[in-house]
């Protein structure tokens, strides 16, 4: 299990856009009430959204990896990982399944959320064997009081009150899978609704379709926009400090 996730981990950025594409696919629908399923899976795709959020503006764990593979700067217990260990990568199946059933598709609902589910059971077993060689004694204590998946609620409040809530990293770390998910979302609802099987035209509900993606993309851009000129920022204020 543990190879397979360090597989999963070296390759998983390639994952989401095969996700996507199936997610277009003309399989079996779940429901012919389509609005139905749209804002039911929209409703679980936000809770993702939310549990990745406070887990970024609380206390954000660095595990994105190194050379493609595996690796942690250091053992994070607090914030939300105090309740759960891997709140990511809840968030993230939240997002999947919300994705999967706003699709209307039932191949997605039916394949897709279990491959995802085994994809990340997989990424975790590896991070463990990873975070268990490198902290030992003080990770397993940690996995002893806490849940691999199941968040434990108590205490929550705690949480958030001796920790605060960084909007900022939110909108700089977040911000490329937030204009993903719900690009997918508008673009999901506009071929199930056949306006993306027809002619793409200004008229009726075309116009919304459109008014959407923009103001999305231009959000995208805007924080993509600052977040690189506060980088430039840092490396010349840094620059500055070695000359003097």
């Amino acid at each position: 299990m543990v190879k397979i996730g360090n597989f999963f981990f070296r390759t998983r950025n390639y994952l989401f856009p095969v996700f996507y594409v199936f997610l277009f696919l003309p399989f079996t629908r779940i429901s012919e009430n389509y609005a139905t399923v749209f804002f039911i899976g929209l409703a679980v795709a936000i809770v993702g959204q939310l549990v990745r959020m406070l887990t970024i503006g609380l206390v954000y764990i660095v595990r994105g990896g190194r050379n493609r593979r595996i690796y942690a700067d250091g053992l994070v217990t607090d914030g939300l990982f105090s309740h759960c260990r891997n709140p990511m990568y809840v968030g993230n199946i939240l997002l999947i399944i919300g994705i999967s059933i706003l699709s209307n598709s039932l191949f997605a609902v039916l394949v897709m959320i279990p491959l995802f589910i085994f994809i990340y059971q997989a990424i975790v077993r590896a991070e463990e064997a990873y975070l268990g060689n490198s902290y030992g004694g003080g990770f397993d204590v940690y996995c002893a009081k806490v849940n691999r998946w199941i968040p434990e609620l108590k205490g929550i409040g705690t949480t958030f009150k001796e920790n605060d809530f960084n909007l900022k990293k939110v909108a700089f770390k977040e911000y490329n899978t937030s204009y993903l998910w719900m690009l997918g979302a508008v673009l999901l609802l506009a071929y199930n609704t056949n306006w993306l099987k027809t002619k793409l035209t200004l008229e009726n509900e075309g116009i919304y379709f459109i008014a959407a993606i923009a103001l999305l993309t231009l959000l995208y851009f805007s924080i993509r926009f600052f977040k690189k000129r506060e980088r430039r920022l840092k490396r010349q204020k840094l620059a500055a400090e070695q000359i003097a």
